[in-house]
């Protein structure tokens, strides 16, 4: 009896070791999946021993991170990126205007055509640049500079046409609608009549 407890001792030792072993070899990855024993099973297993869950379930809350202050500061900057962007291509067309010059041409003429276009553009479709910054908390003094850009930009353009002289601005411009004057009197070879 001594030999046959003993032998089943060491048997379920060799066996123990061998299980250390296997496990051993497993690589992190590799579930157990057995409904037995083993520590990790157990702790993804559900108040039955039946459920298994899913490996990256967690039954702790996680906080809400929808709102947090690097979002906001993120909002702030892409609203003032918008509210800015009509400010930030009036250098770039008081260049251009230079370099076209003030004579009529093609070249001129369609430079003057997409600076006024743009800005009218985006004056009509303010309505819907108003509902992206609505996110922001200065979304009032952003869309004042937004629509200040923008006006900032026509009148560019329109000084543009008065400098090429496309806009009437100048009396010999209206002498269609000027009236011929009254003669006063009439003279002819020397007599007055």
């Amino acid at each position: 009896m001594a030999t046959a407890s003993g032998g089943g001792g060491g048997g379920a030792a060799a066996g123990m070791a061998a299980s250390l072993s296997n496990r051993a070899r497993r690589h992190k990855w590799a579930l157990e999946l057995a409904q037995g024993g083993g520590g990790r099973s157990r702790e993804r297993q559900g108040g039955q021993g039946e459920v298994v869950y899913p490996v990256g379930y967690s039954d702790r809350q996680l906080p809400d991170t929808s709102v947090q202050e690097t979002d906001r500061i993120l909002v702030e900057k892409r609203c003032w990126d918008v509210a800015l962007g009509p400010l930030k291509q009036v250098p770039m067309n008081l260049f251009i205007m230079y370099m076209a010059g003030n004579t009529i041409s093609i070249f001129p003429i369609m430079m003057v055509c997409m600076m006024a276009w743009r800005p009218l553009q985006a004056l009509l479709a303010i309505s819907g640049t108003f509902k992206l910054l609505e996110s922001s908390s200065q979304q009032w003094l952003q869309g004042l500079v937004y629509l200040i850009g923008n006006l900032l930009g026509l009148a560019l353009a329109i000084y543009k046409c008065q400098a090429m002289g496309l806009l009437p601005t100048h009396a010999s411009d209206w002498l269609a609608f000027v009236e011929t004057p009254q003669r006063v009197e009439y003279a002819g070879g020397g007599l007055l009549l």
